[in-house]
């Protein structure tokens, strides 16, 4: 039996879905939802310093639960370390590039409801090809980080559109009896 999920951190690669389930599952969990886009961006897509923006993280986590979607690869680890679930997001990249698409498409000239003010939905080169390439160059990091960082976790490896909603099934029927989910 696992334990309570109180401290949720969800990555994966962008159009995985990342913020949409920390969205549901924050609607059903009763957890505040901290989509770290809308923090770290500043107006014009300017990033702040990486000494400013690890210790925001740090202060993030000192909450008592929290649900936080994104990567920033230089504080998975300041987020993993106090979290209880770890969920991975490794979605098919066709699927991904399609999403990314649609979602250009859908907020064109605006803001995400997930993205910092003054961030209007762009879609570029860069980020299609670091979309293309996550499953060689980034994947195999990730998957040794939550090796690592498993012991005393709940890791959720979400492959597929179907695992996420089944994975919500059971979060919500877990919710509602008052029992935990077993991490897969």
């Amino acid at each position: 039996m696992g334990v309570a999920m109180r401290r949720i951190v969800i990555v994966g690669v962008g159009g995985a879905g990342k913020s949409t389930l920390a969205r549901e599952l924050g609607a059903v969990l009763g957890i505040s939802v901290i989509h770290l886009d809308a923090v770290h961006w500043r107006p014009g897509w300017a990033k702040p310093p990486v000494e400013e923006w690890r210790a925001t993280v740090e202060g993030l986590v000192q909450g008592n639960s929290w649900i936080m979607d994104g990567n920033y690869g230089g504080t998975l680890e300041v987020r993993f370390a106090p979290a209880d679930t770890i969920i991975f997001m490794d979605l098919p990249r066709r699927v991904c590039l399609w999403r990314v698409i649609r979602r250009r498409f859908q907020y064109a000239g605006r803001q995400r409801p997930d993205m910092a003010p003054g961030c209007p939905e762009r879609l570029d080169l860069a980020f299609l090809r670091w979309i293309w390439s996550y499953p060689a160059t980034r994947r195999p990091g990730m998957l040794k980080l939550l090796e690592k960082f498993a012991p005393g976790r709940q890791i959720y490896h979400l492959r597929s559109s179907p695992e996420v909603k089944r994975f919500l099934a059971e979060v919500r029927e877990g919710s509602s009896s008052g029992a935990s989910l077993k991490a897969r």
